[in-house]
């Protein structure tokens, strides 16, 4: 029996129980990308509190308006208590309505610094906050060691200019900056010429494997869009980027880090128009390409959760934008989530629930929230899931 062939059995028997809590039995072969908005969008403007009068109250100008038919510029209605801003409806809330898109409110970290690269770190590395930091280790390189990746069972990549902190750990993490790829500078010449150089010392298996993955990643994406250039206008930006990334995790790799940066927004966010929705428009119209380009097959063993350091200042300023805040809300998607419904803890937000009369309380820790995700999908055991997020016990928030 393959290995494959046996982990879709096991994932056919009873599921786990571990002190008292039902665990859905693992999948086989899932795939895993993690986007990380840098900046701290504004959660609150996104899947938005359309049953509170206190958002509406706090927002005069930012507020987007409650879902009503036929109107372009209100919310789309998710259940009786949120929404989703416009500028969505195209691409994400068609995953909505498939049941392939969660959302989990009231998440973050303790980090209360408001610091972005502080409390990006805090996230990444997803270490006790009161221990002392370890820059050399972050959480997805620990789930990749858990995993098997020094044995090839997984095979991660960071789709980042520099291996970011997140994949920090014992086993090297090849990386490409997927959004401006371009020609190799180094030809096979060269880099063979490279590798020699290298062979029989401690960094040749390292060298050697970055040329491999470079030249493969080129070889990869240069036919992608060979094929999708039959006449037709070529895509830009971040949609293209994530198309790539949907064809590179479709052939080889099964667990990837991606950044997103621009969702700072202090002065003219806008409302169900303007900057953030045109930001919002971008990221939906990527994620909605990066599941078709996975295509039907490879949906259905694939979830992607996006996150960001924090969220905003639940009212807004001045300058018509949001200052840095605290919770924020994370989303989860992929063709085997259980979707279509806001999952973890919550509460009616009003002036009495906010965390220091400012901002979205964390309610769902990030570390328990993300454990209880990675124990569902590849049935890690305690031992493991102490191993990633240490002092942290998972929590199971029937995802997937």
């Amino acid at each position: 029996m393959h290995r494959r062939d046996l982990l879709k059995a096991m994932a056919a028997a009873v599921p786990l129980t571990v002190a008292g809590r039902v665990w859905a039995a693992p999948k086989a072969d899932m795939r895993l990308l993690v986007v990380f908005l840098r900046g701290a969008y504004d959660a609150a403007n996104v899947v938005i509190p359309v049953s509170s009068d206190f958002y509406y109250e706090s927002r005069p100008t930012l507020a987007v308006p409650r879902p009503r038919a036929g109107a372009a510029d209100a919310a789309l209605a998710l259940n009786s208590d949120w929404g989703l801003h416009p500028a969505l409806k195209e691409s994400l809330y068609p995953l909505w309505e498939k049941k392939q898109v969660a959302f989990v409110p009231f998440a973050g970290a303790d980090d209360l610094t408001r610091s972005h690269f502080e409390t990006q770190d805090t996230i990444e590395m997803g270490q006790p906050i009161q221990a002392r930091r370890d820059y050399r280790s972050g959480f997805l390189g620990r789930l990749a060691v858990q995993l098997g990746a020094e044995r090839a069972q997984v095979q991660p990549i960071a789709f980042t200019g520099q291996v970011p902190l997140s994949f920090q750990g014992a086993t090297p993490i090849p990386n490409i900056a997927i959004g401006g790829f371009g020609k190799p500078a180094i030809d096979a010449r060269q880099a063979k010429l490279i590798s020699d150089m290298y062979q029989g010392g401690p960094l040749g298996p390292t060298v050697s494997e970055g040329f491999a993955v470079e030249g493969e990643v080129y070889q990869t994406i240069s036919t992608q869009m060979n094929v999708a250039s039959r006449g037709a206008v070529s895509p830009k930006g971040f949609e293209l980027a994530a198309r790539r990334v949907g064809a590179l995790m479709r052939e080889k790799f099964n667990l990837a880090f991606l950044d997103v940066g621009g969702w700072d927004t202090h002065v003219g966010q806008g409302a169900a128009t303007g900057y953030l929705a045109d930001r919002l428009g971008e990221l939906g119209r990527a994620l909605a390409g990066f599941s078709e380009e996975v295509g039907p097959a490879g949906w259905r063993d694939t979830v992607v959760v996006v996150i960001s350091e924090f969220g905003r200042t639940f009212r807004e300023n001045g300058d018509r934008g949001t200052d840095h805040g605290h919770g924020s809300v994370y989303w989860v998607l992929g063709g085997s989530i259980n979707g279509a419904r806001l999952a973890g803890n919550q509460i009616r937000l009003e002036r009495a629930s906010l965390f220091q009369d400012r901002d979205y309380p964390v309610l769902n820790d990030y570390r328990a929230v993300l454990g209880g995700l990675f124990r569902s999908l590849w049935g890690l055991s305690a031992d493991q899931g102490e191993r990633i997020f240490a002092q942290t016990p998972p929590v199971d928030l029937n995802l997937v």
